[in-house]
């Protein structure tokens, strides 16, 4: 059971002799005060640790007998449940050249001192003592390495083409009459908009992703920008043009068509915010021909 009262002596140990569990991940230590963000993670703590809340309990922090704790504390220190302990960054660092416990502080190479506090007061309890501990520093969080996250759980990807001709072997389409283009089967992951989060250390950041346009490259040195996903052709709509997205062949021949949709991606969060561009693209092969007219 965590004690409230001042521990009675002052030890000085160094982070190996306190090793860390296989659950253990990166927690953060220090936060922008205007923004949230986190702007100094350390690798240590646990699963069960949740600095970003204020309070223990099932959805806070515990210690290693289950009971609660806070999981931050007023002056800034961290619950380290490992440890059993709240550790609070130096300010300022130990000199390289001081000598703690007979060890030079620069022994220590990519680590930082932490007072490491066993009351829940932290040093602004009565008659607070602490033991230094050693514990290496993480990047701070990146709210664009979190936008990417966000992204990848969006699994985008190019449209399915759709195409009137129709790209099987043997369909001809006629030179002069009109060419629809669509996105057959559009979804959320193909036209968006899909919107997804990503989290560290109390850090969210939210991205949305939208099609913006999607320009058709014909094959034949021309190519047709369209807002949507244009609209599917019916055998309703006989000859005529395509209302959202068409083109007319002048020439026949075989054709490549490639779409590519250019997608905007907008992220905000720890008081940041950003776009992303991103294009995916796909092909068909369509065969155009001219109507032949026999004379005798």
């Amino acid at each position: 059971m965590l004690k409230r009262a001042a521990v009675l002596v002052a030890i000085v140990v160094v982070v190996g002799l306190w090793p860390l569990s296989a659950a253990a991940q990166p927690v953060c230590v220090q936060w922008d005060p205007s923004t949230g963000a986190c702007t100094l993670m350390i690798d240590s703590g646990s699963a069960e640790d949740n600095p970003a809340s204020g309070s223990g309990g099932a959805s806070g922090c515990t210690t290693v007998n289950g009971d609660a704790v806070d999981c931050r504390l007023k002056d800034g220190g961290v619950w380290n449940r490992e440890r059993s302990c709240y550790v609070l960054l130096m300010n300022p660092q130990p000199a390289p050249d001081k000598l703690i416990d007979g060890i030079p502080v620069g022994e220590h190479p990519g680590k930082l001192a932490f007072q490491c506090y066993q009351t829940m007061e932290g040093r602004e309890g009565a008659g607070a003592q602490f033991k230094i501990i050693w514990l290496a520093a993480s990047p701070a969080v990146d709210p664009l390495v979190l936008a990417r996250q966000a992204i990848s759980q969006m699994n985008l990807s190019a449209i399915t083409v759709g195409i009137v001709p129709d790209p099987l072997p043997g369909r001809v389409g006629i030179i002069g009459m009109p060419t629809w283009m669509w996105a057959e089967g559009p979804s959320e992951n193909t036209t968006g908009p899909i919107t997804r989060s990503a989290s560290s250390a109390g850090n969210v950041v939210t991205a949305t992703a939208t099609v913006k346009r999607v320009v058709w490259d014909m094959g034949d040195g021309h190519s047709v920008t369209c807002a949507g996903p244009g609209t599917k052709y019916e055998d309703r709509y006989g000859k005529a043009p395509s209302p959202t997205c068409g083109y007319t062949y002048t020439r026949q021949g075989d054709f490549t068509v490639t779409a590519t949709s250019y997608w905007e991606v907008a992220w905000n969060g720890m008081g940041q915010s950003g776009v992303i561009p991103l294009t995916f693209s796909r092909s068909a092969s369509i065969t155009m021909g001219e109507i032949q007219v026999l004379r005798r």
